[in-house]
């Protein structure tokens, strides 16, 4: 069976220290665990694409196929995999890679991964992982044009990095860099400048993701901005907000919704991820709390 999306990227495990002090170590996490229970979420059956390490908690595996997610595409690296420091202060996540573990590269899947009964998937999203990786992957899914193709960095762009992304993003669809990420000058100052400069081919919407600021999304098509305020029923940990956002925001998208209705079921996934340690509140969300979550924020038209 062919996925209803298919999530590229890592599964690591994390050691979680927030600006107050706390600490939340060997964490299951990596992009695809939240990216995996946000398709969940909305009942949609999501396929694994990742080279995992054996030290990876075998709980969360089984939780996400009990879920629904399809981890034929997850293969395994033999060994430990990487372990992360995710560092927050104030909305700037720092990732550091503990010592003595693999490198990025070595556990971010390549094109040769993806089973081929998978090409035809409808939509890729490839989560945060090493520019070469990414590109290649671009490259690799470029034939398949049909497809809705969503990237999300882990490169920054700079103004010298900003040609490499505009030469790969011409063969993606939407791109959803954060404020760590999007470093272009005059980002965060004038955003309604700066996004247009991404667009290249066939990228139509450029997503800055402001975290406790909201965002702005910019649509090429019809050159026009919009822009959301986040929301929360309550705060535990940021951790995986940005990922939840994204496949809310994509599988929004791509069931026809408008851009503003897609940008509110965004919000409402990432508020389920910040409700809880890790994977925690998404772990036991349902489709009915999402729908009711959403109802009660934006009203009865926005849930249709």
């Amino acid at each position: 069976m062919i996925p209803s999306i298919v999530l590229l990227g890592n599964l690591l495990v994390d050691d979680v220290v927030l600006a107050d002090g706390t600490t939340r170590m060997g964490q299951a996490g990596g992009a695809l665990l939240y990216g995996a229970l946000a398709a969940a979420l909305w009942e949609s059956r999501p396929g694994l694409i990742s080279v995992l390490g054996d030290d990876y908690p075998a709980e969360a595996l089984e939780q996400l196929q009990q879920r629904g997610a399809d981890l034929g595409g997850v293969h395994s690296l033999g060994r430990p995999g990487v372990r992360t420091w995710l560092l927050y202060e104030g909305s700037v996540r720092r990732l550091i890679h503990r010592l003595g573990c693999p490198t990025h590269e070595e556990v971010s899947p390549g094109p040769a991964l993806i089973p081929s009964e998978w090409s035809a998937a409808r939509a890729f999203h490839l989560a945060p992982m090493p520019f070469d990786v990414q590109r290649a992957l671009l490259t690799a899914l470029r034939a398949n044009e049909s497809a809705f193709i969503s990237v999300d960095p882990h490169r920054p762009v700079t103004e010298e990095s900003l040609h490499d992304w505009r030469d790969a993003l011409g063969d993606a669809d939407a791109f959803f860099p954060g404020e760590d990420e999007l470093l272009i000058d005059g980002a965060l100052e004038n955003p309604h400048k700066a996004l247009p400069r991404l667009v290249n081919g066939r990228l139509r919407f450029v997503v800055f993701k402001r975290g406790a600021g909201g965002g702005i999304l910019y649509d090429a098509h019809d050159e026009r901005f919009y822009s959301w305020d986040a929301r929360v029923a309550g705060f535990v940990d940021q951790t995986g907000a940005g990922d939840a956002f994204v496949i809310g925001f994509v599988l929004a998208h791509l069931d026809g919704l408008a851009i503003e209705a897609s940008l509110q079921r965004a919000v409402v996934t990432a508020s389920f991820a910040v409700a809880g340690w890790g994977p925690e509140a998404m772990l036991s969300a349902t489709r009915a709390d999402a729908d009711a979550r959403w109802r009660r924020w934006y009203g009865v038209e926005g849930s249709r």
